[in-house]
């Protein structure tokens, strides 16, 4: 929240916001949503829902890049506002230039997976597809936005101007139970650009990340570097992992799932920080 105006103005100008998007969502007729489970896509989707109604579908993909609990998250969070809900299957790996992971992978793999979407919403008589993309997106580096604006994806947050403290608030007010969930990424932001990606790599981050999470952390990111599995924890947790049981129980179960080391990172956890490799010499 914006401390330099009151709790009553912040609120007006979120209402407008609302307003705009529910003018736009309503512009559109006939839409899909292409849902990953996440604050963003949840928020638009709850929000979609109330304009369009019948009019209204989600399509989330499935892959490797996809850890399991967000999918049966997005799919519970269909069922239970009866909205339709499509399942499209992909492979990410069977496409050499994502496997082979460089900077761009986000743009090449944004492309196949809001293609099945085009298409499904074609099936079933949808005039446009949109992503979750917020305001806050358009500093940040992601080469996937190029994909969603080549294939014509419209970005109804953004049209909205709605950054993601304020979906967070407007989700909360709905009682979304995403207001809070942690920040989410596909479980290739977690291997270094160049590294070649594979079912392996991708199943062992997954389980390590689950197994972590099952011990009560939860913004937190394991990060593959070859043998090497760096924790990324919130900085309100990062100091619990320096129990001695606790940091045993973490580093045996890490090392059982195929890691030979296992270090926590002084920083914590921060988005994308893996980009920052993009910026050095």
């Amino acid at each position: 929240m914006d401390t330099s105006i009151s709790n009553k103005e912040y609120m007006e100008v979120l209402q407008k916001k609302y307003n705009k998007l529910m003018d736009y969502l309503a512009s559109l007729g006939s839409l899909a949503v292409g849902f990953s489970g996440g604050v963003d896509s949840a928020f638009l989707l709850a929000a979609a829902n109330e304009a369009l109604g019948d009019s209204l579908i989600a399509v989330t993909a499935r892959s490797l890049f996809v850890p399991e609990v967000d999918l049966d998250e997005a799919i519970a969070f269909c069922k239970e506002r009866d909205i339709r809900h499509f399942v499209v299957d992909f492979d990410p790996l069977a496409d050499d230039t994502v496997r082979s992971n460089p900077a761009d992978r986000c743009y090449h793999c944004k492309k196949i997976v809001f293609g099945a979407i085009i298409e499904k919403a074609r099936e079933q008589g949808i005039s446009y597809v949109a992503d979750g993309s917020n305001a806050d997106d358009i500093s940040d580096y992601r080469p996937g936005s190029r994909a969603v604006e080549e294939l014509g994806i419209v970005s109804p947050l953004q049209e909205a101007g709605l950054t993601k403290a304020e979906i967070r608030e407007l989700s909360k007010s709905m009682g979304l139970p995403t207001w809070k969930k942690p920040s989410a990424a596909c479980l290739a932001s977690r291997i270094p650009y160049g590294e070649e990606l594979t079912a392996e790599k991708l199943a062992r981050i997954d389980a390590a990340e689950s197994f972590i999470r099952s011990l009560g952390f939860t913004n937190l990111r394991v990060r593959s570097h070859g043998d090497l599995a760096r924790i990324e924890l919130a900085p309100d947790e990062t100091g619990r992992m320096a129990d001695d049981d606790l940091r045993k129980t973490v580093s045996a179960k890490l090392k059982e799932l195929g890691f030979t080391y296992v270090t926590v990172d002084l920083e914590g956890y921060r988005m994308g920080s893996l980009n920052k490799e993009l910026s050095q010499p």
